[in-house]
């Protein structure tokens, strides 16, 4: 098999034909993340950025326009594209931001804020397109009396674990992020008619019938990372990338939690 015949087949294929993710391109990207953000953080420890709360809290919209975004192509507000669909458009809402952040760092001298309005602006663009095409969109509030009672459990669920054990209790905001983006999938699986595009969530499911082993797999593999993360980290420097690693930790559960629940509440 050719080059062109494997981007064909595992890359290709599967976002046109909405297939869902298979172990080549799920093993690809993970290694692109991994690689992007190694090169982020560098850049962003040159500038002398640090991942303070106000830095976090300045990524919020910026989470929420890649979420939003997936879900009004979904609509087919946004047109789909390699860029508006998985992964295409994680590429195109990272360089959104990275470009805002290196503008707004350079040319303002309270950046945070002025990087923070214009990802709420964007989002607010966002808004407008949803409101200029309500004729597209068939809203579901049905997905709350779901969403809100199983993820009121999830939540309460962290907060006992955040007594017995360390490890939860500091990263709570963590396993917040990630049993947020399980009860999503868990409603939309079990009660909404969606299907899970993921490889080994799908495998899980398959085996024990239900998306409700999601908040088993997103526990262990939280645990498992962030023994090693403190496991290895040895000094100052060490810390810095840790909390960055985190950082997108928590980006890749709050913001696929967001398109997923965004997406089914506007019945798409």
């Amino acid at each position: 098999m050719g080059i062109y015949e494997i981007l064909q087949k595992y890359f290709i294929d599967p976002i046109r034909y909405n297939q869902g993710y298979n172990i080549v391109n799920t093993l690809t990207y993970a290694i692109i993340l991994g690689i992007a953000a190694l090169v982020v953080y560098k850049v962003l420890k040159k500038l002398g950025i640090k991942y303070d709360n106000a830095f976090f809290r300045a990524l919020i919209p910026y989470m929420i326009l890649g979420a939003f975004g997936r879900a009004l192509t979904d609509a087919t507000i946004i047109p789909q594209s390699y860029l508006t669909v998985t992964p295409g458009i994680y590429f195109l809402v990272f360089m959104i931001t990275f470009s805002s952040l290196l503008i707004t760092h350079k040319f303002f001298e309270d950046w945070r804020k002025v990087f923070l309005y214009f990802g709420w602006a964007l989002v607010g663009g966002e808004l407008l397109l949803l409101l200029f095409n309500l004729e597209k969109v068939q809203f579901n509030f049905d997905t709350l009396k779901y969403f809100i009672p199983f993820a009121t459990i999830a939540l309460m669920t962290i907060y006992l674990l955040s007594i017995k054990l360390h490890l939860v209790k500091k990263n709570s905001y963590l396993f917040y992020a990630h049993f947020y983006d399980a009860t999503t999938t868990f409603v939309g699986v079990d009660f909404m008619g969606y299907w899970e595009q993921h490889v080994l969530p799908r495998y899980l499911m398959d085996i024990t019938g239900t998306a409700a082993v999601m908040y088993f797999l997103k526990f262990a593999v939280l645990m498992v990372a962030l023994y090693l993360m403190e496991y290895l980290q040895e000094t100052e420097s060490d810390k810095e990338l840790m909390d960055f690693i985190k950082m997108v930790m928590f980006i890749l559960g709050f913001a696929p939690g967001t398109r997923n629940l965004l997406r089914m509440l506007m019945g798409v």
